[in-house]
C-alpha cells in the first residue's frame, strides 16, 4: 500500500509519496482538472493500491477528493487542519513548506487510522455543476447588457454590432433557462433534493432560482457539518482585527470561503428583511436599536438565514420565523 500527501493551495498541488516508510521527492501539479488526472496518472502506475491524504482547506480540496475518490485503486482520507497541524508538532516538524506539508500527511496516512472520505451522491454533484453554470451565464448576461447600453450611447455604433449583442444576450437568456429547467427536473427527480427544495422555498425571499444556487452548494457538503462550520465554509464567520492598544478595526464578515453561497445569500435577505415579518424586525433591531449600517445588517441576515436552513434540512420542518427573531414585549407603565 501506497500512502500519500498532498498539500492543497489554490492555485498548486503538491504531492508526497511513501513506500514502505520511505518518502519520495514531492512533485508540484496544477490546481486544474487536467491537474488533477495528472496526479491520478502518476499514482495509478504504482504498484498496489494508494491511500491519499488531504487537508479539508476551505473549497480547494473539494474538486480533487471528488476525482481521486472516482479513480480506481486509490482511497482517500479528508482531515481537518487542526489534526494535521498537531500532528506535525508531535513529529517536531522544524520547518513548514509545501513539500514538509505533504510529507507529513504521507506520514499521517501511513500511521493513523485511515477513515475514507464519502463522496456526495452523483445528483449533487450534477447540481451544483449546473447551478454554477447558471451563475457564470448570469454574470456573462449582465456583462453583455451593459456593454450594449454603451454601445447604444456611443453615437456612430453599427446597427450590426448592436443587433449581434442583442441576439447574444437572448442566447444567454435561452440557455440560462434551459438550464434552470434541467436543474429542477433534477430536483424533482431526486426525494432528498426535492424535499430540501421543498423546504427552503418556504422561506419569503427564497425563489427557485436562489434555491438552486444554495442547494447546489449546501447539498455536496458532509453531513456532520454544524451550522457555525456553514457559516464559516461560506465565509460569512465575523473577522476580527485588533493589534495591541492603537489598533481596533470593526468586524466584518472574512470572505473566506464559498462565494457562490454568498452570492445565492445576498438577494433572498434582502427581500426577506422588506417582506418576511420576523427578519424585518431583526433586520429593524440591527439598524435601529444596535446601530449597524444596512449592508452589516442584510450581512447579519445572511448568516441567521444559513443558521436556519441549516437547521430546517436536519430537522426536515418547515420555517419558523417566531424562532428566527421575536421582538421583546414593550414594556408598559
Amino acid at each position: 500500500m501506497n500512502h500519500v500527501g498532498i498539500d492543497v493551495s489554490s492555485k498548486e498541488r503538491v504531492v508526497v509519496v511513501s513506500v514502505k516508510g520511505k518518502a519520495r521527492s514531492a512533485k508540484t501539479f496544477e490546481n486544474t482538472a487536467s491537474g488533477h488526472q495528472a496526479i491520478i496518472g502518476m499514482l495509478s502506475k504504482l504498484k498496489g493500491g494508494s491511500r491519499v491524504c488531504i487537508e479539508a482547506t476551505g473549497i480547494y480540496h473539494f474538486d480533487l477528493a471528488v476525482a481521486l475518490s472516482r479513480a480506481e485503486g486509490i482511497e482517500v482520507m479528508v482531515v481537518n487542519p487542526k489534526v494535521a497541524h498537531n500532528f506535525a508538532k508531535v513529529l517536531m516538524k522544524r520547518s513548514k513548506t509545501d513539500a514538509v506539508d505533504a510529507g507529513t500527511l504521507a506520514v499521517y496516512c501511513e500511521r493513523m487510522s485511515f477513515e475514507a472520505w464519502q463522496r456526495p451522491a452523483d445528483g449533487h454533484l450534477a447540481l451544483r455543476a449546473v447551478s454554477r453554470r447558471i451563475t457564470a451565464l448570469t454574470k456573462l448576461k449582465t456583462q453583455t447588457k451593459n456593454q450594449l447600453h454603451a454601445l447604444k450611447a456611443t453615437g456612430g455604433t453599427p446597427d450590426l454590432v448592436i443587433g449581434h449583442t442583442d441576439a447574444l444576450i437572448e442566447v444567454l437568456e435561452k440557455q440560462i433557462q434551459a438550464h434552470r429547467d434541467s436543474a429542477l427536473e433534477l430536483i424533482a427527480g431526486h426525494d432528498g433534493l426535492a424535499t430540501a427544495f421543498a423546504l427552503i422555498t418556504g422561506i419569503k425571499g427564497i425563489a427557485q432560482a436562489s434555491a438552486v444556487q444554495l442547494l447546489g452548494e449546501l447539498m455536496i457538503l458532509p453531513q456532520d457539518m454544524t451550522a457555525k462550520q456553514w457559516v464559516a465554509y461560506a465565509g460569512l464567520d465575523p473577522r476580527h482585527f485588533e493589534s495591541g492598544s492603537s489598533v481596533s478595526k470593526k468586524p466584518c464578515i472574512s470572505k473566506a470561503g464559498n462565494k457562490f453561497i454568498r452570492q445565492a445569500l445576498y438577494m433572498p435577505a434582502l427581500v426577506a428583511t422588506r417582506y418576511e415579518p420576523n427578519i424585518k424586525g431583526y433586520y429593524a433591531h440591527l439598524v435601529e436599536d444596535n446601530g449597524l449600517k444596512k449592508i452589516q445588517a442584510v450581512c447579519a441576515v445572511m448568516r441567521k438565514l444559513l443558521h436556519a436552513i441549516h437547521g430546517m434540512l436536519k430537522a426536515k420542518k418547515e420555517f419558523d420565523g417566531t424562532r428566527f427573531y421575536t421582538r421583546p414585549a414593550q414594556a408598559t407603565s
